[in-house]
């Protein structure tokens, strides 16, 4: 049996070698469906179950979401559910504010206490977001979300079985419009529009928020992006995992290079983070291919409800000590 266990000399950590990968199939299988890398999952288990605490699990956390993504992004590319502008659009608002988000864990989160405050709060705002969505009652008759609402549940029944519904091939997205001011795209015979100046906002506070925490920011601008824009989920999930993967390579480059306050970086752990990351790259690919499947309510309350158990947890180990 102790021929499975392994040391990571990195970060300390010593434990059984499927492990991470098997934690991170599990997790990214069930996140990747909302567009969520599941990133936000795996920094509290690397702190509560295995012991890594210092500034270098938020670098590690990033080396995940490069390894991981890319397989759940092919897949909505390939099935024409990849919002382009969006993604584009949520990425240059993004990359500033994560390296204010690096200066903001090394500089003043050092603390694996105080870190653990910042983590609980994060994730209960998260949480929060999720829940209240599924608590509001249904879109207003006659606008888009509610089209797509319709024809999703019309879908279900001319097959017979919920689970053997989805999307047609035909659902695709197709950019209408681009300018400074807004951006228009067509989905399923449906138009949903945003505004640049307001989504830029948006990702700017996010990649600080990300960027500290080791996230990439997706866990928090994907509700957002249903939530407050009215954009539907099956468009935002590819954008969110593709803008997760790009400032998750910023961030870790500057974990990596930038040097902290005592003149020291956060170096990943290569080894541990490419671990989770395999086990992601087949959850992605596997939330990816059933997202069209899986109605939106049902997941949100499902993370919704994890984020917020953690959240508390995190937060009670802050006051308690």
């Amino acid at each position: 049996m102790n021929a499975f266990v392994m040391l990571f000399p990195a970060s300390g950590v010593e434990t059984w070698v499927f492990l991470p990968p098997l934690v991170a199939l599990i997790v990214s299988s069930f996140t990747s469906l909302g567009g969520v890398s599941g990133a936000f999952v795996l920094l509290p288990f690397q702190m509560s179950v295995l012991g890594f605490t210092g500034p270098a699990v938020s670098s590690t956390n990033l080396v995940y979401n490069i390894v991981a993504i890319p397989s759940g992004v092919y897949r909505f590319i390939k099935e024409g559910r990849m919002a382009w502008p969006l993604a584009w659009t949520i990425v240059a608002g993004t990359l500033p504010g994560v390296f204010l988000g690096y200066m903001l864990r090394v500089r003043y989160l050092p603390d694996p206490r105080d870190f653990k405050l910042f983590a609980g709060c994060v994730l209960l705002f998260v949480g929060a977001r999720l829940l209240l969505d599924t608590a509001k009652p249904a879109h207003a008759p006659g606008t888009a979300a509610a089209e797509l609402e319709r024809k999703f549940a019309d879908q279900a029944r001319r097959t017979g079985e919920r689970s053997a519904s989805g999307l047609p091939i035909g659902a695709v997205v197709r950019t209408v419009s681009i300018t400074f001011r807004e951006i228009e795209y067509e989905f399923w015979g449906e138009r949903f529009r945003f505004s640049v100046p307001g989504m830029l906002l948006l990702a700017g506070v996010v990649g600080v928020i990300g960027g500290a925490y080791g996230i990439g920011g997706g866990a928090i601008i994907a509700p957002f992006c249903v939530a407050v824009f009215r954009l539907p989920i099956h468009t935002v999930a590819g954008a969110a995992l593709l803008a997760t993967f790009m400032t998750s390579l910023a961030g870790v480059a500057f974990y990596s290079f930038v040097p902290g306050p005592a003149g020291q970086t956060a170096s990943p752990d290569w080894m541990l983070g490419f671990l989770f990351g395999i086990g992601g790259f087949g959850g992605m690919y596997i939330g990816a291919r059933l997202q069209k499947y899986v109605s939106p309510s049902v997941l949100k309350r499902l993370l919704g409800g994890l984020i917020t158990a953690l959240a508390a947890g995190y937060i009670v180990q802050f006051i308690v000590r």
